[in-house]
């Protein structure tokens, strides 16, 4: 039932939203030479890589210093970019992952492998699911490139505190896996947007 919900959904905002993202993709190309999305590898169910689909923030090359984004000190993000992040609007792309059956609306966010390497036999738990777009963890860390700014090592911290954090949030969601959840997080969502 969740995967033909994410399917319709995803469809439906593909569709009513395909002028909006023609334009934003307009904007990143016209300030920033380059592809307007920045396709990432990520780790999915089973510990299956796949391309992540975001707008592009940063410039072409700048994930090579670091995968992390560290709030406005970061100049590697485009001026574009930093509204795009800041609204998550660069997450809407992410729609065609949800329609291809890499990810769900709802499910834990998806790490790079770096991060996924670090995981315990217990925290992989996570990747029995489809990763999500929003999660638990999405909507308590929405501040979470602020939190990494104020750092002094902003890796140290988000591999220390706040990935083990996002992860037994995570495992909220996999413990109760169902229609209603899955409405409950999207609800939470869009609320978090418009607080």
């Amino acid at each position: 039932m969740i995967r033909l919900l994410d399917i319709l959904f995803s469809l439906i905002g593909l569709v009513v939203l395909s002028p909006a993202l023609l334009l934003i993709y307009i904007l990143i190309i016209c300030e920033s030479k380059g592809n307007g999305f920045y396709i990432q590898e990520r780790i999915g169910k089973n510990g299956k890589p796949f391309g992540l689909y975001k707008f592009r923030t940063m410039r072409i090359g700048a994930d090579t210093n670091g995968q992390l984004t560290i709030g406005k000190r970061d100049n590697r993000i485009t001026r574009v970019g930093y509204y795009l992040r800041r609204t998550k609007i660069d997450e809407l792309p992410q729609l065609l992952n949800v329609l291809k059956g890499d990810m769900s609306l709802v499910g834990p966010r998806p790490e790079v492998r770096k991060y996924v390497d670090l995981y315990t036999d217990e925290q992989r738990k996570v990747l029995n699911v489809r990763p999500g777009i929003t999660d638990y963890a999405s909507i308590e860390y929405v501040n979470e490139s602020e939190l990494l700014e104020k750092a002094d090592d902003p890796d140290r911290l988000y591999i220390d505190t706040i990935m083990p954090d996002k992860i037994k949030l995570n495992m909220k969601y996999l413990e109760h896996y169902t229609v209603s959840e899955y409405f409950r997080i999207i609800f939470k969502t869009f609320k978090s947007l418009v607080a």
